[in-house]
């Protein structure tokens, strides 16, 4: 797609990818098949795969991997890709532990890995996941449950990420009744999860028998009626992507909507997302993966509007992504990770508040691999 990026953005770009280039082939070869998380004093000393294999973000270091192997053609990316590929079928031997993030787990290994080389076993797993996914929907409330245990009629803005899983196993598959799920989610978040002012809730809890509306807590941002800004990015590239697979112009809207929103919060802080734009002014805490995970969005959103409408977009993304690079990336290839100040939720205090976090990461790579267009569909 034409960008009609100015000589200067162009010129950005072509120098973060350079950087990002060695900052992976660093990576790799030290990590390989490992699954990071979040870097301990500069290195990825915890390893997923053993400490956690259910965990959500098991997914986003192959998903750095492939499209690393696509941009590039380097065997190393694809060989480790396939290594955590293989060791995620522990999860699916386990089963207990997973839950609806099931996307967030295999869209980026199994999936991608069909993708690109057509591996029919990778293929297998992909559609797995996917019958995971299909069998959590409610068909009385017409959506997917979040997590287990007592969270029977919970719904999170999350999920509208996971369910381009259900979008692409309906192609492959030739079978609709993965779609029809996904657009009943979709239909149930937007009619129950969106604010008339174009924010979101994170968590909706609904009537399992019926699917009313209950509560909506207050879930990883301040306050039940505040605006977690990584939750509005999920809804942002979230929503483009039902409008990518359903072509349904409700879902195109409502990523606009949240987009504006998003845009017009993160201005009055030089473009670096706040964990909670409803949040009071002190103490200032970040998350920088929310601004990475929108300009994924926005540049999507850009793929299917006009061209005069198009600038908005590209612009914000750009804005989003340069201001990040300039405050919070580390290039070192030494160092492991690469944008700081990645933060979980607004009250917790834990080892995921103002941190590198791996998805901050991904999505600063298929951003840039957007712009270049040298990405690939990954959802």
């Amino acid at each position: 797609m034409d960008y009609k990026l100015s000589k200067d953005n162009q010129t950005w770009v072509n120098e973060i990818w350079a950087k990002l280039q060695t900052k992976m082939s660093a990576e790799v070869d030290r990590i390989g098949v490992k699954i990071p998380y979040i870097p301990e004093g500069g290195q990825y000393k915890e390893d997923k795969g053993e400490t956690d294999i259910y965990w959500w973000t098991n997914g986003f270091w192959p998903g750095m991997l492939w499209q690393m192997y696509h941009a590039t053609g380097e065997e190393k990316y694809k060989t480790a890709a396939e290594g955590v590929e293989l060791r995620l079928d522990t999860a699916f031997d386990g089963y207990e532990g997973l839950h609806h993030d099931v996307g967030f787990m295999w869209l980026h290994s199994a999936v991608a890995n069909y993708r690109l080389t057509g591996n029919t076993r990778s293929k297998t797993r992909g559609l797995h996941a996917a019958n995971l996914l299909a069998g959590r929907y409610n068909p009385r409330g017409k959506f997917i449950r979040a997590w287990n245990d007592n969270c029977t009629g919970w719904i999170i803005i999350d999920c509208m990420m996971n369910i381009p899983l259900l979008y692409w196993a309906s192609e492959v598959s030739e079978d609709p009744r993965f779609s029809y799920i996904a657009k009943d989610h979709a239909d149930t978040t937007f009619n129950k999860a969106l604010r008339p002012d174009g924010s979101c809730h994170h968590i909706v809890v609904l009537d399992p028998k019926n699917g009313d509306f209950v509560e909506a807590p207050e879930g990883q941002g301040y306050a039940s009626d505040s605006s977690w800004s990584r939750g509005q990015s999920w809804a942002i590239y979230g929503f483009a992507l039902s409008y990518h697979y359903s072509g349904d112009s409700r879902y195109l809207d409502a990523a606009k909507q949240v987009a504006h929103y998003f845009l017009a919060n993160v201005s009055s802080s030089d473009y670096v997302p706040k964990v909670d734009f409803r949040a009071p002014e002190e103490p200032v805490c970040w998350d920088t993966t929310a601004g990475m995970c929108a300009a994924c969005g926005l540049l999507e959103i850009a793929k299917h509007v006009g061209v005069n409408e198009r600038a908005l977009y590209v612009n914000g993304a750009l804005n989003i992504l340069k201001a990040t690079d300039q405050r919070f990336c580390n290039w070192d290839p030494e160092i492991d990770s690469i944008v700081d100040n990645g933060t979980g939720s607004y009250h917790g205090r834990g080892g995921d508040y103002a941190v590198p976090i791996i998805y901050g990461d991904y999505f600063l790579i298929e951003a840039v691999l957007r712009l270049k267009n040298s990405d690939f569909l990954i959802w």
